[in-house]
């Protein structure tokens, strides 16, 4: 084990999913959100990157939501997590899927070190806001994928709106999070991630916004990335 690449790692919010673990799919119970918000992700990255026949890697995939989407689709996919839990769990859900995913206990920063530059499409979705340092994360991101290839991340602004929205509103008011899901002071600006993955060697091609309706209790998308976003980057190729 290189201890240094598990240093981005916090064991608090590893024992928060680990509690939840059990529960990851169960589309009714504390991850309905990841559910309801999948098919919205698959089909964004599907219009940006080519899945069938590429390979891809899924860095914080805890249960498998999005890893076993990503590989239904045609993608040969690696899932990695440090949470324990919600391994096991990915681990026997594809027994009783019959969905292939390479799951692999590590840090986006450990499997860079071995795979760099082998992917065509890297993932990293709501997970940068859940660790010490996103910006070591996204430059790891950077280095796992092939010149060429994509990479999407998502995660919430921070600003007064996504606190009333995403912790107030969604983990008090609504309760369709757990409380203590997120921490305000780790929400990321759009202008902090895109500054992150340029620097890093990342082009920005495009970003999202994704927005819940209280009233119709759904998931859409559109152009305000003020709450939840998402962001396409690419590697140039040269």
């Amino acid at each position: 084990m290189n201890t240094k690449a598990r240093n981005n790692v916090d064991p608090a919010e590893l024992a928060k999913f680990d509690a939840l673990a059990s529960r990851w799919w169960d589309t009714q119970g504390e991850f309905r959100p990841l559910h309801q918000i999948n098919p919205l992700r698959l089909d964004w990255i599907r219009q940006r990157a080519q899945l069938a026949g590429a390979r891809g890697v899924d860095i914080g995939c805890g249960g498998g939501i999005l890893a076993e989407a990503m590989a239904s689709a045609g993608a040969d996919v690696t899932g990695i997590d440090m949470a324990e839990g919600p391994l096991a769990v990915a681990r026997l859900h594809q027994l009783e899927s019959g969905v292939d995913v390479d799951y692999r206990q590590a840090t986006a920063e450990e499997l860079a070190i071995d795979e760099a530059g082998t992917f065509d499409i890297v993932t990293c979705l709501e997970m940068l806001e859940h660790v010490p340092d996103p910006e070591q994360v996204v430059r790891s991101c950077t280095e796992l994928v092939r010149p060429g290839g994509d990479v999407f991340f998502s995660t919430i602004n921070r600003n007064p709106k996504s606190f009333l929205f995403a912790i107030v509103g969604a983990e008090y008011v609504l309760r369709l999070l757990p409380r203590g899901t997120h921490e305000y002071a780790k929400f990321i600006r759009p202008s902090e991630l895109e500054a992150w993955a340029r620097g890093a060697g990342l082009k920005l091609e495009t970003s999202i916004g994704l927005h819940y309706n209280p009233l119709l209790k759904e998931y859409s998308l559109g152009p305000n990335l003020d709450v939840n976003f998402m962001m396409h980057f690419t590697r140039p190729a040269s």
